[in-house]
């Protein structure tokens, strides 16, 4: 994702009143507390993390929503780290953090965690088929060929509980509406779908729990959509979400989404999975009755984000 453009104007508000928005529509949305014997997993596409200049004021609000949840994939992290790790300085001191090095875009991948839940395992990598299989990511309504991924999929190991789960976190290419991107974003997310398949198949695989979570830059999360069924058609299952609210605050695309493995992590969930809509409750004297929704939309998607976050909730 480019830079975007920063406000003009300037906009000045009390943390301590928009956490307190924050705190209520949570409520409102169904989120809830955290608790033994639950895990409470979300995945956030935060808008070109350490690119653009967010101030402190910003951070503590982003901060607030990961500080909810016990483990949070975050995508669009740039090369520069600088804001994540000053997020993470926000959070209980239980928390640690987690990423991998740059790719496309300049950007990692990032997980940040609460290490009192979820203690970290042996295996920490990424999601990579040699130029020998390529041939294998192929898709019948595709002519393209798959060539790997442009940022390549971060995935981590965890014990949780009597059990342990890997963790997934994908930011797939976008390009554009075109159909040659839209080929490519279809082979790149049937290779996450091939590789999930291929771990549930194998009698090495480092954990039968799986978990991925991310920008899948999914339009619709239904049939007929080329994206939704690249991911779905090799059994990994998109439960839906009470809010039925699109992770994308300028459009109603539901690019986010947390898939599971139906015959194992499917069990573990509690049927309570959820976007926070985020937007729908910060700057109202910003957002004026929506008579001045043009420039709070550029100052959301400038110092906070452009997308929601999704969650859900697994027992163990």
């Amino acid at each position: 994702m480019p830079v975007f453009p920063k406000p003009k104007f300037a906009f000045d508000y009390a943390v301590a009143d928009e956490v307190g928005r924050l705190r209520k529509h949570k409520k409102t949305r169904q989120i809830p507390k955290r608790q033994t014997e639950k895990l409470l997993a979300a995945t956030w596409n935060i808008a070109n993390l350490g690119a653009q200049h967010r101030r402190d004021p910003d951070l503590s609000l982003i901060a607030e929503v990961i500080s909810w949840f016990d483990i949070v994939a975050v995508q669009e992290c740039r090369e520069n780290f600088g804001d994540l790790f000053d997020v993470h300085a926000k959070l209980p001191k239980s928390f640690k953090v987690l990423m991998s090095d740059a790719s496309g875009n300049n950007e990692r991948m990032a997980f940040l965690y609460d290490s009192r839940k979820l203690g970290l395992l042996e295996e920490v990598g990424e999601i990579a088929f040699p130029p020998s299989r390529f041939k294998s990511i192929k898709l019948p309504a595709v002519d393209a060929q798959f060539n790997g991924f442009d940022r390549t999929p971060y995935l981590a190991a965890f014990s949780v509980g009597k059990t342990s789960m890997m963790f997934v976190n994908v930011h797939l290419y976008y390009g554009d509406e075109k159909p040659a991107s839209m080929a490519r974003r279809s082979l790149e997310t049937f290779a996450v779908a091939k590789w999930a398949d291929l771990r549930n198949k194998s009698p090495y695989s480092f954990t039968r729990e799986l978990v991925a979570m991310g920008d899948f830059n999914m339009p619709k999360c239904a049939p007929g959509d080329p994206i939704y069924t690249a991911l779905t058609q090799l059994g990994l299952d998109l439960p839906a979400h009470s809010t039925q609210i699109a992770s994308s605050i300028s459009s109603d695309a539901n690019y986010d989404q947390i898939a599971f493995l139906p015959e194992t992590t499917k069990n573990h969930f509690t049927g309570n999975k959820g976007v926070f809509d985020f937007d729908a409750v910060l700057f109202p004297a910003l957002w004026k009755d929506g008579s001045n929704a043009k420039n709070f939309k550029a100052y959301l998607r400038y110092y906070i984000s452009d997308h929601r976050p999704m969650w859900v909730e697994l027992s163990f």
